[in-house]
């Protein structure tokens, strides 16, 4: 079983760094129904799992699945609401991840100010 390093910015919500598709039955052993992919496709190079590759091992392991990509270095009002939106409609708890869980952290705190 795959490490899972996960940072708990509330009750409902955790972040990560980067996931591989092989983490995603550890994100289910440690009870969480839901995860969030902030981070675009390709960025980290060939050896970053796509969203598709993460999403189908989610949902094998029983997960809820959305890619919502975001640059790093700003997210756009339209991202931020639809983080928000998330947020309240995903089954709880979440976590959601990009390269660092910087950038989901920064999603959520800007979610939270909207």
């Amino acid at each position: 079983m795959t490490a899972l390093t996960a940072n708990a910015l509330s009750a409902d919500l955790s972040v990560s760094p980067q996931l591989e598709p092989g983490a995603m039955a550890a994100v289910a052993a440690a009870g969480f129904k839901s995860v969030i992919n902030n981070r675009p496709d390709g960025e980290g190079g060939a050896a970053q799992p796509t969203s598709a590759q993460v999403e189908v091992a989610a949902r094998a392991a029983g997960l809820e699945y959305v890619h919502l990509p975001v640059l790093p270095a700003v997210q756009s009002p339209e991202e931020i609401a639809r983080f928000a939106e998330l947020l309240a409609t995903l089954p709880k708890p979440i976590l959601a991840f990009c390269r660092s869980g910087a950038r989901s952290t920064k999603l959520y705190n800007a979610a939270r100010s909207a």
